[in-house]
């Protein structure tokens, strides 16, 4: 299936997309999707639901992040190897984990604002998956089992609050809407192999970024594995997993970052697009 929430911030209602790719309301049947909601006892309940007999969404109505109570933002950086070497770092042996401020969750078109004074906002197109069941310490071969699904983000960044001050990554990563998750949650049965899925984004319409999961350094089933040996992954945690070559950081011979009025548009297959104006 693939999960949405629909309305307006803080309003939003449960959903799913039909066959024809249509937004049905699931409100009448599910409070909300929160992490009980991911269960896999609770999907496959959804799964069931006779998609054509639900209301439709209107179109047009904004959609929010795919998952609400959500309790942990993780992130994974410098995972894809040409990323790291754009950046001017050695290829991490272990995992870069930093988290992100709950706050900065946002739906996968709402407007993102830039920070007062910012002149170093960047982009970031990422996988994300959702924690369906708890995991701690798990093997690398039991990890995928304890994902619910998966999400297009993109992990907004502004540099100098990263980098210049005081090498603390969150810093820069936290700003309220810098964590645009959606527009769904495609379900783990329906994408059995995260490793396989295209990733692009452009800035006004100029391809920046164009690589594939594939190219990971440290795949999903390794994260979720290395993450639950420090700390218990929860139902409905956001874990994000690192970003491929072509930030605006790395472009050479200059840095080029966002301004008032860009729009960033970022697809990924099955898990949807996003669209962002910069305000």
């Amino acid at each position: 299936m693939k999960l949405l929430r629909h309305g307006p911030v803080g309003q939003e209602e449960p959903g799913a997309l039909d066959a024809q790719g249509q937004a049905r309301d699931l409100s009448l049947l599910v409070p909300d999707f929160t992490p009980e909601w991911l269960a896999p006892e609770r999907l496959a309940a959804l799964a069931a639901i006779d998609l054509a007999r639900m209301p439709r969404v209107p179109e047009g109505t904004r959609l929010g992040a795919p998952v609400a109570g959500v309790r942990q933002f993780v992130a994974v950086g410098l995972n894809y190897r040409k990323h790291a070497q754009e950046s001017g770092l050695e290829i991490p042996k272990e995992p870069v984990v930093f988290t992100k401020a709950l706050t900065s969750l946002a739906g996968p078109d709402d407007d993102i604002e830039l920070p007062a004074g910012s002149e170093a906002t960047d982009w970031e197109i990422e996988l994300g998956l959702v924690i369906g069941t708890e995991a701690r310490k798990v093997a690398a071969a039991d990890a995928l089992g304890h994902v619910a699904g998966y999400c297009l983000a993109n992990d907004v960044s502004e540099r100098d609050w990263q980098i210049k001050r005081g090498g603390q990554w969150g810093k820069g990563k936290s700003f309220d809407g810098f964590g645009p998750i959606g527009p769904w949650l495609v379900t783990a049965d329906e994408l059995p192999d995260p490793q396989s899925i295209p990733l692009e984004l452009k800035v006004n319409g100029e391809v920046r970024q164009k690589s594939s999961t594939a190219d990971m350094i440290f795949p999903v089933a390794e994260i979720v594995s290395y993450l639950s040996r420090f700390m218990t992954l929860l139902p409905g945690d956001v874990v994000i997993t690192g970003t491929p070559e072509g930030v605006g950081l790395g472009i050479k011979p200059a840095p080029q970052f966002l301004k008032r009025g860009d729009v960033m548009t970022l697809s990924a297959g099955p898990l949807g697009t996003q669209t962002q104006r910069l305000v």
